[in-house]
């Protein structure tokens, strides 16, 4: 599933606005005539985008689900696409059997900005931005820690997460690019990662900077959270079906740091 996130408040439903879930449960419980209940593998933000986003609902065992593809694309907005359709095994859990999930975030640092066609997936940022540093400062986030100083914190909600993957790359159009990759992400995670790492691309902050951080149990004030349009979930990965329903369990057991990674 794909969408441009600009004109909805997050994927979550909220009462009187407008959400990615509740526009495609809308949609769903029209094709089916019943009511529909969706069940996502990250929940995004407002303004943030997906190209490769998953979720998981009960519909009626003899469903032609490429008919529901095509009574989809006729029903939901041009900003919502769902591709496909697919049965799973009943262990599957779109938000706890997910493995990792994967997210990229563009940052455009040319003098005109971002390009009209990608202006909103892409963050217009007039400064340069020092790879090899942003890259160094990266590297000391790999890993299980607690981040608790780039999360914004949810009662009873754990801020330990694993971080995998968060390298940086510059495409031939000059466009500056985050792959950031994880078990899970805390609420808005990934663009404080990006707003903190972004501060030592341009000199402000130490390459060491971003790491002494995770010695915080707070939400650190002094991390600048990065715009929300330049954050797109770009796929989620699940484990083969025989393991679905033991990674759930782990997935649902509360995390807590290692020994020594307070």
């Amino acid at each position: 599933m794909g969408y441009d996130g600009t004109d909805y408040s997050g994927w979550a439903m909220q009462p009187g606005r407008r959400t990615v879930c509740g526009v495609l449960t809308d949609a769903l419980s029209t094709v089916l005539r019943r009511p529909v209940a969706l069940t996502v593998a990250g929940r995004t933000d407002a303004g943030v985008h997906a190209i490769g986003q998953v979720a998981h609902a009960d519909l009626p065992a003899d469903a032609d689900t490429a008919w529901v593809v095509r009574r989809l694309a006729r029903l939901l907005p041009p900003d919502v696409r769902v591709r496909a359709v697919t049965q799973v095994p009943d262990a599957f859990d779109a938000r706890f059997s997910a493995l990792r999930r994967h997210y990229r975030y563009r940052v455009a640092t040319a003098a005109h900005g971002a390009e009209p066609l990608r202006a909103r997936d892409t963050l217009s940022w007039p400064h340069p931005v020092d790879l090899d540093a942003v890259n160094a400062a990266s590297a000391g986030l790999l890993g299980e820690h607690d981040f608790a100083a780039f999360c914004k914190r949810r009662e009873g909600a754990t801020t330990v997460r694993a971080l995998q993957r968060l390298s940086w790359t510059r495409g031939p159009d000059g466009v500056v690019v985050a792959e950031v990759s994880a078990d899970a992400f805390c609420h808005s995670m990934v663009r404080s990662l990006v707003g903190a790492l972004l501060d030592v691309g341009r000199g402000r902050r130490a390459v060491d900077w971003p790491a002494g951080l995770l010695q915080r149990t707070e939400r650190a004030s002094d991390v600048a959270v990065a715009p929300a349009h330049g954050l797109t979930l770009v796929a989620v990965d699940y484990p083969p079906d025989d393991e679905l329903a033991v990674r759930a369990e782990v997935t649902r057991r509360v995390r807590v740091p290692d020994a020594g990674t307070a």
